[in-house]
């Protein structure tokens, strides 16, 4: 059966979709492929757009001009870094028969150094040096769009190259659509030589302490929930749950003994013989505790710190006179050899004889809250929130600042140990919800730990072990792994 169709002309004036009239009237060079008709869907009569695949570079002369220019161009974007000493077979060839210049400027796009232009007629060496400064502005331009190592989503080879400033905001909830293609990390640490054990989330507040007393195999933790939870070392689970009737402040353990600070009291336990004792602290919130000579100390929110002495076995927690001058309250102690530090909103170190319990030193060049100190050897590591670590030596009597190492954001506690290589590492937790480690004395970077919020607690045990507790109650275990065995995120 045959069909009547109209036949069009086989020699009828090429008329090229480029040059069809727009919408409004009045012609105009279409440039744009009708997406639907590279889809094979457009029902249009009179589409405004192409309906053919664009010309290739061998119909469009003037798209083959931009297309070897820029083909040119991208060649040239990897030449930057030695762009003193490359030079193209073309460009030697063309120096030794002394081509004309301009015909060298059309035929090369190389680097032409200056052991190349020595080579070059007298007539040339303006052009050559023409032609050298034009490459180098195109290397250098190239060198200002590579982007930098903190650029996110980058791409290397047609892969992701992951940043290793940022966690993926969905990766808590588990809904990130863009799997491998996400710009983010999809980890909840950076580094290498440590890896995460285990991850126990009952707490329903922030975590404000954790400890793993000496010789025990249950690992205690507080909150801002008002409890105390016991977990088992080897399980992972919660075995006790102790109700403090208050928001904890912070856990503290010495010996056989767990400290539990809440508003106006201490509770005690001894985990060797169950004794229980509630030491009354009436000065508000206990937000950091301490042991020393054989006394246990306790900052407080209106910036006391209470003293408990030795005492009978029936009551071994004497309340003695406290301590007094900070002005505000005191968020951190510690006690190294003969001396106590403390550190406190009101932006000051005090340091206190603990033979006389007098303040015999305030350092002052903190410009915020002081709110983590440590001990590393001769030195005091403080850190605050005006975004500083400072290092203390002590230099004829006094303790001076000798070094300081600035963060992006205010710091909240600090920690140190050693990895599986016996090297000192600083962990410091940040407002940025990281835990940043360091090693010492370089303050090189070793790697970072991810929250969802903020960490509030990070406490160092035994074997390598670590643990850091978040503003969500999660508390995770980290630990150093042998060298032989490294392992890490990407």
């Amino acid at each position: 059966m045959a069909f009547n169709g109209v036949k069009r002309p086989a020699n009828r004036s090429e008329v090229s979709v480029y040059s069809q009239p727009g919408r409004g009237g009045g012609g105009f060079q279409q440039t744009k492929v009708c997406r639907y008709f590279k889809r094979g869907d457009c029902t249009r009569i009179n589409c405004t757009f192409l309906h053919i695949v664009a010309p290739t570079p061998l119909t469009n002369p003037r798209r083959a001009l931009a297309t070897t220019k820029a083909t040119r161009d991208h060649a040239q974007s990897f030449k930057w870094k030695n762009n003193e000493s490359i030079l193209t077979q073309k460009s030697k060839m063309a120096a030794s028969k002394r081509i004309p210049s301009q015909q060298s400027i059309a035929t090369t796009n190389s680097i032409v150094t200056p052991g190349s232009m020595s080579q070059q007629s007298p007539a040339n060496e303006q052009s050559v040096a023409t032609q050298k400064s034009i490459a180098i502005q195109k290397a250098n331009a190239t060198q200002q769009s590579i982007p930098t190592q903190k650029s996110i989503g980058t791409q290397q080879n047609n892969a992701i190259v992951k940043p290793l400033e940022n966690v993926c905001n969905f990766l808590a909830t588990g809904k990130c659509m863009k799997g491998d293609r996400c710009p983010c990390l999809h980890s909840w640490f950076h580094g290498d030589g440590f890896s995460l054990l285990a991850q126990l989330q009952d707490h329903k507040k922030m975590v404000t302490g954790i400890v793993l007393p000496e010789g025990s195999s249950k690992l205690y933790s507080t909150s801002k929930d008002g409890t105390v939870r016991v977990w088992d070392c080897h399980t992972g689970h919660c075995g006790s749950v102790l109700n403090l009737g208050g928001e904890a402040g912070c856990l503290f353990s010495k010996g056989p003994w767990v400290f539990a600070g809440a508003p106006n009291v201490v509770e005690a336990w001894n985990i060797q013989t169950n004794a229980e004792f509630s030491l009354s602290a009436p000065a508000g919130q206990v937000h950091a505790m301490e042991v020393g000579n054989e006394m246990l100390f306790a900052g407080t929110q209106e910036g006391i710190i209470v003293v408990w002495t030795d005492g009978p076995e029936d009551n071994p927690f004497q309340l003695a006179a406290p301590l007094e001058g900070h002005t505000g309250a005191v968020l951190c102690l510690k006690v190294e050899a003969d001396r106590l530090y403390s550190g406190s909103v009101d932006h000051t170190i005090r340091v206190w004889a603990l033979n006389t319990l007098q303040c015999i030193m305030t350092l002052d060049t903190h410009s915020d809250a002081v709110t983590s100190l440590i001990c590393w050897g001769q030195f005091l590591i403080s850190c605050s929130l005006d975004c500083t670590i400072k290092v203390w030596a002590e230099k004829g009597g006094n303790l001076e600042a000798t070094y300081t190492h600035t963060q992006e954001h205010g710091l909240l506690g600090l920690s140190g140990m050693t990895d599986a290589e016996a090297k000192p590492v600083l962990l410091c937790s940040c407002k940025d919800n990281y835990v940043w480690l360091y090693e010492l004395p370089s303050f090189a970077e070793r790697g970072r730990l991810f929250a969802k919020e903020e960490v509030g607690a990070i406490q160092v045990g035994p074997g390598g072990l670590f643990f850091s507790g978040d503003g969500t109650g999660r508390l995770s275990v980290w630990k150093w792994v042998e060298p032989g065995l490294k392992v890490g995120s990407s």
